[in-house]
């Protein structure tokens, strides 16, 4: 990548709270500490990795990478940081130190990645950073804050967009129920990511180029009483200009639609009738209404339908309805039965297919619930499980050192699954006859890659009876170099690229590995040599106990 691209690539805005201080304090102790026993120049090489896929599910989704690489390049502390590290720091710090930070930079690091947007596996590193021990040790943090959310975010995302199916719309309504301003920027964007349509948030529609909706809230219909706060009544036909009633055209049109729908006129408020009207005078166009402040069948659709059909009469073609409670499947169906019959009345197709949007706390339970009950909403607007993934808060990645000076490092616990991988790896996806990801696997750098129609021998990295042949029909290298020599690697990738990546990386995994309830595990393999290496180094260092 050229300079300029790179330029352009880390110029992209980035959260101003992102910067070197955005760490645990105990990272800058470990550095000082390098620093002062003169390793901070040796050659480290960390992974950062979950070790459990989210959700109760069987994928994950990488995502986090770009904010990462835009970290790499602006990492610098500047001299209010140096001063207020010192303020911190004990008294006896030596203040060359602080000296040796100012002139830091991630120009000796390198960094190789799993692609943005793909879908990821526990154990297999999202990212290897290698470099100078005390950078990259700095670097433990931030990336981690960066990735850890952003992952969960996309993931879950992703996990609505598979259970909504490819038909319904998805917008995330959740800004108001999000952890702060930040969390509600990301859970916006990484929402998009992982497959919704659009976002209600505005800023994040200016920062990100995510489409933005949104339509009006209850107050909107309860601040009106009655018919008489009509202030403006009157709208211009679309196409002659020529002004024309709304309220009499609709009025007229809620008396002649009531018997047809089996609705009573004496049930509707006229309260909402005139809040509709209002804001159809605001927004002909695209005219979208929030019909159960009242009653959805007694009053909203009946409401709704005379607003729309007069707004027909003057050439515009209003967008749907909005339902915030009740029984969903029920009411969609309703609405939609209701459209139905009045577009065969009057000869208007197109308003059969008013769009039909339902919120209200809604989840993955919930949508599939309601897929089994054939409801007919077109569109689901998601807020707080979406954006505070209520089921899982936490991704847990980590960030753990594997080799330092060319020596392997392992880290071993009493609980299996918190053992690492040592030494420098790559990793592979292995695609099976059918053209799905059959495996992951894991080997030595120093390993010749696997061949495709070459027999490989997978293995569980923790348990020796289990292993596989697998004869591959494609192998995927998961690793590029992103960072290296203080210059981004890869081309620009813009969030509608991502995006799409997850759906072709979602694409490549059988559907068993996808689905809600019970999912197929996928597996994640380490070579023959990888699994020797693993626990030879296991013996070395694990103590031998002594029984008397």
């Amino acid at each position: 990548m050229s300079d300029d691209e790179c330029k352009a690539r880390c110029s992209r805005r980035q959260n101003s709270l992102v910067q070197p201080l955005l760490t645990d304090l105990y990272e800058i102790t470990m550095a000082y500490a390098y620093w002062k026993s003169g390793k901070m120049n040796d050659y480290a090489v960390f992974d950062l990795f979950f070790r459990k896929n989210p959700f109760q599910g069987e994928f994950t989704i990488f995502a986090g990478l770009d904010e990462c690489i835009k970290f790499l390049h602006k990492f610098h502390y500047s001299d209010s940081d140096i001063e207020y590290l010192k303020s911190t720091m004990p008294p006896t710090i030596d203040d060359k130190f602080f000296g040796y930070l100012k002139s830091l930079n991630a120009k000796d690091v390198t960094i190789y990645a799993v692609e943005e947007g793909s879908v990821v596996f526990p154990r297999v590193p999202l990212i290897r950073v290698e470099g100078p021990l005390i950078m990259v040790q700095l670097l433990e943090t931030t990336l981690l804050t960066l990735v850890n959310y952003a992952s969960l975010m996309a993931t879950n995302a992703a996990r609505y967009r598979i259970v909504a199916g490819k038909n319904v719309s998805l917008l995330e309504f959740g800004l108001r129920r999000a952890q702060g301003p930040d969390g509600g920027l990301s859970a916006s964007k990484y929402s998009y990511v992982g497959g919704f349509d659009g976002t209600s948030n505005v800023l994040a529609g200016k920062l990100f180029n995510i489409p933005v909706s949104g339509t009006h809230a209850h107050a909107y219909i309860t601040s009106f009483t009655s018919l008489d706060d009509l202030q403006s009544k009157t709208l211009e036909h679309k196409q002659t200009g020529e002004m024309h009633d709304l309220l009499e055209l609709s009025t007229k049109y809620r008396d002649e639609i009531a018997d047809e729908i089996g609705l009573l006129v004496s049930e509707a408020s006229n309260g909402e009738l005139a809040a509709l009207i209002s804001f159809a005078i605001a927004f002909p166009e695209r005219f979208t209404a929030l019909v159960d402040t009242y009653d959805v069948k007694r009053s909203g659709l009946l409401n709704f339908c005379a607003v729309a059909l007069a707004l027909n009469d003057l050439g515009y073609k209003v967008n749907g309805i909005r339902i915030d409670s009740g029984d969903l499947a029920y009411l969609s169906n309703a609405a939609k039965d209701i459209f139905e019959k009045l577009s065969i009345k009057y000869n208007i197709p197109w308003f059969a297919h008013a769009k039909i949007i339902a919120s209200n706390d809604i989840n993955e339970d919930i949508i599939l619930s309601l897929n089994e009950q054939n409801h007919k909403i077109d569109c689901f607007g998601v807020g707080t499980h979406l954006v505070t993934c209520q089921k899982q808060p936490a991704l847990g990645c980590v960030y753990k050192m594997v080799e330092i000076n060319g020596q392997p490092r392992i880290k071993l616990s009493q609980e299996v699954g918190k053992v690492t991988i040592p030494g420098k790896k790559d990793a592979y996806r292995l695609y099976g006859a059918d053209g799905y990801a059959l495996i992951d696997l894991l080997q030595r750098s120093c390993e010749e890659p696997p061949q495709v129609k070459q027999k490989v021998l997978c293995r569980h990295p923790f348990q020796e009876s289990k292993r596989a042949y697998v004869i591959p029909t494609r192998v995927e290298p998961l690793y590029k170099v992103y960072w290296k020599n203080g210059k981004a690697c890869q081309p620009v990738t813009t969030l509608q690229q991502i995006r799409n990546r997850v759906q072709e990386s979602l694409n490549t995994l059988r559907g068993d590995h996808k689905r809600n309830l019970n999912p197929t595990p996928y597996k994640v393999a380490v070579s023959d040599d990888l699994y020797n290496f693993i626990h030879d180094l296991w013996l070395q260092n694990a103590p031998i106990g002594e029984l008397s």
